[in-house]
């Protein structure tokens, strides 16, 4: 039987990895940056740039000026900025293939 995706069980996880990491002493102060994820995105190519970029998956409050013009709490992932910048490319990548061959 196969498991279905769930975010919240992601965040979950990668939240227990960082809090375990960080539990191990030193550690240099980075800088972190977001990679917004658009609302309809296929759970599965997140899923997929989260494990391969190592990214951690947050949610943000982000002003949306569709309709209403309201704030939403947006997916986004979160790391440094060569990770989310190549995060960013595979995204538009992937998602290009899928509206393509869907």
């Amino acid at each position: 039987m196969h498991k279905t995706l769930n975010l919240d069980e992601l965040i979950a996880k990668k939240q227990r990895e960082n809090e375990e990491a960080e539990g191990g002493g030193d550690q240099k102060t980075e800088e972190l940056y977001d990679l917004i994820i658009p609302p309809g995105t296929v759970v599965s190519i997140i899923y997929d740039i989260v494990e391969e970029f190592g990214l951690e998956p947050v949610t943000r409050k982000v002003f949306v000026g569709i309709a209403n013009s309201e704030e939403r709490e947006l997916l986004a992932l979160r790391g440094p900025l060569e990770k989310v910048q190549a995060a960013e490319k595979f995204l538009y990548e992937e998602m290009k293939a899928w509206v393509e061959n869907g």
